[in-house]
């Protein structure tokens, strides 16, 4: 089997996300985001993982004016591996951060368009409703519903 017991996410960015998140209040909210995605990977692999055992994570983002609207992220991972070995993949990605963003944001506009036209009936009820508020859908299209 392969269980993963380090992370490490190096990010450099020079738009408003980058110059943003060096403030400590942003960066802690991002870190808190980036480290429940591990939570979650653990809360939901029982058979690798017992009670109290978690990979070391660490997140890392600095701001660079010079990548402007780029995202250059250094992403490393460390797995134990048969007979007590250990793999680490390491992977660099550059990309730009908006043209990330684009599609999303098409999808949002798509579901909130969908959402207008979906109604529903409750059990025991005769009446059709519709969404009061589409924005009770839209989070689960964004990394950390609220």
């Amino acid at each position: 089997y392969q269980r993963r017991v380090h992370g490490a996410s190096y990010n450099h960015l020079g738009n408003n996300d980058g110059k943003n998140l060096s403030a400590p209040a942003q960066f802690r909210s991002k870190e808190i985001s980036k480290s429940n995605v591990v939570d979650d990977m653990v809360a939901a692999n029982k058979l690798l993982y017992g009670p109290g055992e978690h990979p070391d994570h660490v997140v890392v983002i600095k701001y660079l004016p010079f990548v402007a609207d780029s995202k250059r992220a250094m992403d490393e991972y460390s797995s134990s591996i048969f007979m007590g070995g250990q793999n680490t993949l390491v992977i660099h990605n550059t990309c730009e951060d908006s043209l990330l963003a684009a599609p999303l944001i098409v999808d949002l506009v798509v579901i909130t368009e969908l959402m207008t036209r979906i109604t529903y009936r409750r059990e025991g009820s005769d009446a059709f409703q519709s969404f009061r508020s589409v924005l009770a859908i839209l989070p689960y299209m964004l990394k950390a519903p609220a």
